[in-house]
């Protein structure tokens, strides 16, 4: 690839010492993004015996609460299988539960429960934190606008 040593995902051209470096691409930065945050997350949410992907999972259901483990998956970013695992641990802490569907008794929905919803606002602040460091070189007007762009481009490719 003809990369000069930068970094990874970018390119310069053989032009010589004036050489014009591409970009990385948008998907490399966004993947670059994620691994770093997810990273501090992790750390926050450690103490708190959870995993950056248990917490995306309670989150989730903070704000849809009762949902089917298939949707919880697909929410959280995760496989149908690991989703089975993750409900087993949560729900071993006492942080979900699940009940019936009364529309399709075949269904079991998780809801978070009260242990659980204590555990999030415990983890909200630093949370709020951790956002507001990674976005503390941004004008309130840049996060708004960042928020946009990653909300709209999210959607183009649903």
């Amino acid at each position: 690839m003809g990369s000069s040593g930068g970094e990874p995902g970018s390119e310069s051209t053989p032009a010589g010492p004036a050489a014009v470096k591409a970009p990385p691409s948008l998907l490399y930065m966004v993947k670059r993004l994620e691994l770093a945050a997810r990273s501090r997350l992790e750390g926050l949410v450690r103490p708190a015996g959870v995993t950056a992907l248990q917490y995306t999972a309670l989150t989730v259901l903070e704000r849809h609460d009762g949902l089917s483990a298939a949707q919880l998956a697909r929410d959280s970013f995760v496989t149908a299988q690991s989703m089975a695992d993750m409900v087993r641990a949560l729900e071993n802490r006492g942080l979900i539960r699940r009940e019936r569907n009364p529309a399709n008794r075949r269904e079991l929905l998780i809801h978070l429960t009260d242990t659980g919803r204590a555990l999030l606002a415990d983890l909200a602040e630093p949370v709020r934190r951790l956002e507001e460091h990674m976005t503390g070189d941004l004008t309130s007007q840049q996060v708004a606008q960042f928020r946009h762009a990653l909300s709209r481009t999210w959607r183009t490719l649903l």
